[in-house]
Parts: structure tokens; sequence; C-alpha cells
């Protein structure tokens, strides 16, 4: 068995999630746990679709049936997966719409276009949002909604750090309308290329991805205000701390081509300032949720 499966789920978190893991730190024990033994899963089935464990993409496919039918022996994880979800009143269609983006990494990757681009960012991460919604405890209607926002903006962010990343891995999450759908091989070849136009147009798309990102963040954070007020700050937190990655791209020209950008531990205590300076929300009226940022992801589970 792979590392991930062996970890812990404190360690899981600590090793491969530190943006989360220093938000975690404002949930508490108890919610701190289950939060972490949700990343810990989250992170398995992740390694599982990139052939990190040994037959991976078929296990993941058993894990999804096994869901679907609650046949919890189809996989060596889903005794103890299948418990966390109904102890947690977890969705297993949720958690099937999840696998079903990791799948989707299997194929060819190279997204038509920012509708494609949003139901994919639903499927990995939007879904997670939600089942941290359990997690806290919260089941209103309209904080999902802002929860599926939230997640859909730090996964924009993760792609708009990744783009090099995930070409060297024959993927290409930008939108193909917005770089003329180039291939990841074109990618990588115009990030070696100091005066290539298509290296311009690339960091244009990472410059439009963040700016669509930041819609989603605004919705996600506003959101807030429906989770009890420890777990506001928590998310608060990781949410600033993911946005700040994209604030630090967008400062430093787009420069997808030139390294992974990372914040620092003084960084993350200048986000969690802020997270604590956007408690003040709670004293006003909880927000509508705009319909038009979920139009591309009708007929997806708690969507519309």
């Amino acid at each position: 068995m792979s590392s991930s499966e062996n970890l812990s789920p404190e360690l899981s978190l600590a090793q491969n999630g530190k943006s989360f893991h220093w938000a975690s730190r404002f949930l508490g024990v108890r919610i701190g746990k289950d939060a972490a033994q949700l990343y810990s899963f989250c992170r398995i089935l992740d390694d599982m679709a990139d052939g990190d464990i040994a037959d991976g993409p078929d296990r993941l496919v058993n894990i999804r049936v096994g869901l679907l039918d609650q046949m919890y022996d189809k996989d060596p994880i889903l005794a103890n997966l299948g418990a966390f979800i109904n102890q947690n009143n977890i969705s297993a269609e949720v958690l099937v719409a999840l696998i079903d983006g990791l799948l989707q990494d299997q194929n060819e990757v190279a997204l038509a276009d920012e509708a494609a681009l949003l139901r994919y960012a639903y499927r990995v991460a939007g879904t997670v949002g939600l089942m941290m919604c359990n997690i806290l405890g919260c089941n209103d209607r309209l904080a999902l909604a802002h929860a599926i926002d939230l997640g859909i903006a730090m996964q924009l962010t993760n792609i708009a750090r990744d783009v090099h990343e995930d070409a060297l891995m024959g993927r290409r999450y930008l939108p193909g309308n917005w770089v003329n759908n180039m291939s990841p091989v074109q990618i990588l070849a115009a990030g070696a290329s100091v005066e290539s136009p298509e290296r311009a147009m690339v960091s244009e798309a990472v410059s439009q991805l963040l700016q669509l990102a930041e819609t989603y963040y605004e919705s996600g954070t506003a959101g807030l205000v429906y989770l009890p007020a420890r777990a506001h700050l928590a998310i608060s937190v990781a949410g600033q701390v993911y946005r700040q990655i994209g604030l630090q791209v967008s400062a430093k020209g787009c420069r997808w081509y030139a390294g992974r950008e990372v914040t620092s531990q003084t960084v993350k205590f200048a986000c969690s300032v802020k997270a604590v300076r956007r408690l003040s929300d709670r004293w006003y009226a909880a927000p509508q949720h705009a319909a038009m940022l979920h139009a591309p992801l009708i007929g997806l589970p708690y969507v519309g």
C-alpha cells in the first residue's frame, strides 16, 4: 500500500495540505480530527487517481460502485470510508461526484471552455466544500451553495498555480477557447521560449482564471456567516491563505513557467489576521447566492 494509506489523518494533512493544516488549528480538537480524516480520504482517492497507489484507477472504480451500492467490501478502504460518511451524514452521491472528477483525469485532459472548467472544479473541490459543511454540522441549503463556490475558487487557484506542472502530466485545465486549444506539449514549449506569443497568451489565461476565482471567493467567503463562529474563522483562514497564492501569482505577472508559488508562515499568519477581521461580517444580514454562478453546474448534486 502507498504511504498515503498508511499515514495517520493528522500526518497526511500536515505533510500534504499545509494551508488546510494551518487553518485546522482553529477548528478545535473534535472537528479538527474529522476534517483531517476527510482530507486523508480525499488524498488517498487522489493518489489512486494519479497512479501513486498500486491499481489505483481500478480501485477507484470499485470504490465508486461500492459507495453507490453500499457494498463496503469492494475495496479495503470502503469499510472505514463508509462508516465515516454515515457518521457525518455525507452524501454518497457527492463523494461519487468527487470520484468522477478524479476519474476524469485518467483521460486526456483538455477542457473546452469555462463551463467545462467550472464543472470539473465542482467535482474535485466544490464537493469537498459540501462535505466540510457536514463535518461542521451546517446543512443550510444557502450555506451549501456558498461552500461549493469556495471550493471552486480554491481549485481555480490550484490550476492557476500548477499550469506548468499539469502540462508535464499531459493535462490542460485552462479552457481551450482561452488559449487557442494549445496542447500540454505546446504549453511546455511556450514556457521554454522567452519571446513566444503563446507564453503571453497562457499568462493572460492565468490572469483571467484568477479573476474568475475572485468572483467565487467573494461568494464563498460571504457564505461563511452561516457557519458557527469558530468554523467561520477556520474556513476563512483556509480561504485567505489559498486566495493569497493567486494574489502572489498575479502580482508576479502570472509567470506560470517560473516555478510553483507558495506562502510562508509569515504570510499565513497575516492571512489569519485578515480572517479574524472578516468575522465582523457576522453582524450583517446573510447574503443571497448569485444563481448565475451555478448556471454551468445545473444537474450536479446540490446544485440548482
